[in-house]
Formats: structure tokens, C-alpha cells, sequence
């Protein structure tokens, strides 16, 4: 059995990324633990290359936490701006003593009231609990299961991302120890 931790213990990110390794890897059998680890950024990334820097960040703190495991997942959501508008997604770095992968999510646009929270300091789930006057919405739906009406789940949204940030694990021969990840922390 593999033993897969996840930099967070928020349950969408742990069972995302159960179920991204499950549709991967169909014939193996996992363990996997979520841990607390700090992202080594804000609580509410604000651009893409920060946002990364917090999914790094997370991979490598859980590798660093528990180095007898087979995978380390860090996940992190965040938002940039695009025009006068605020794109939304998230960054995963999958990490494992020989490998690494990187992916990102989709993105789609925030509501002006939400980007207007978001932009006086509160993180986004704070601020679609707000707006949209839910309780804790970032361990559940998110915003992307509210603004499309249940269609795509957070879960969901993040599965893709972590089947896209195992493509090195599943073409060895082609990512040939692909190190690239680093490159983008700076």
C-alpha cells in the first residue's frame, strides 16, 4: 500500500486527491493522511506565481513532515486579476522521491461583490460565506460549487488538477526526474 500525504486537512483537497490517484493508478492501494503544513504564503494568494509558491511550499513542508511516505500533495487556491476582474484557481505540485508533477486548474471569474472582500483582506471562502451566506463553503462546495450551481464541486475541480500533475508519474520515460518546480519558487 502507498502512503500519500496531503499538505492540508481540508477534506476536499484529501479526498481530491484520493480520487485523482485512484482514476490514475486503478490497481494500487493507497493510504492518505492529511497534515497541517504552512503554505509559506498568505492565507489569500493574490497572484499565480504566489499561489504556486504556496502548492510548492505545501508538497515540500509534507515531504519534510513525514519523508516515509510515497506521494506528497500540496494544493493551493488562489486568485489574480485580469482587467478589472478576478480569475480564480488553484496550483498542484505532486510530489515523490523520484518525480514530480505540476498542474493548474481551470479558472473562471469572481463576482464583483466577492472580488471586493477579496480585495479588503479576506480570504475568498470567507468572502463567499459572506456574499452568499453560507458556513465554511471551502471545506464543502466552493465558490465554484456555488456559482455553478452544484455542476462542478470543489472536489471535483481539483481531481482534474491532480490526474494533470501525475502525468510525469504516469510517462516515467518521458519526464525523465523532471525537476522544473524549483524553477518557478523563485
Amino acid at each position: 500500500m502507498k502512503k500519500i500525504i496531503v499538505a492540508s486537512k481540508n477534506p476536499v483537497k484529501v479526498e481530491a486527491s484520493q480520487a485523482g490517484f485512484k482514476q490514475v493508478f486503478p490497481q494500487e492501494s493507497f493510504c492518505i493522511q492529511g497534515i497541517d503544513v504552512p503554505s509559506e504564503v498568505s492565507d489569500q494568494p493574490m497572484n499565480t506565481q504566489e499561489t504556486y509558491r504556496g502548492a510548492y511550499h505545501r508538497a515540500l513542508n509534507a515531504q519534510q513532515h513525514t519523508p516515509d511516505a510515497n506521494y506528497w500533495v500540496g494544493i493551493e487556491g488562489g486568485v489574480d486579476f485580469l482587467q478589472n476582474t478576478m480569475e480564480v484557481f488553484a496550483w498542484i505540485v505532486v510530489l515523490s522521491p523520484e518525480q514530480q508533477g505540476v498542474a493548474k486548474t481551470a479558472s473562471f471569474m469572481l463576482p464583483p461583490k466577492v472580488s471586493e472582500l477579496v480585495k479588503q483582506g479576506y480570504e475568498l471562502g470567507v468572502a463567499d460565506d459572506m456574499v452568499f451566506q453560507r458556513k465554511d463553503s471551502k471545506t464543502q462546495s466552493g465558490s465554484v460549487g456555488i456559482l455553478t450551481n452544484g455542476l462542478i464541486d470543489r472536489k471535483e475541480y481539483y481531481v482534474q488538477a491532480v490526474v494533470l500533475a501525475l502525468i510525469p508519474f504516469m510517462h516515467h520515460e518521458l519526464y525523465s526526474q523532471t525537476r522544473y518546480a524549483k524553477d518557478l519558487v523563485k
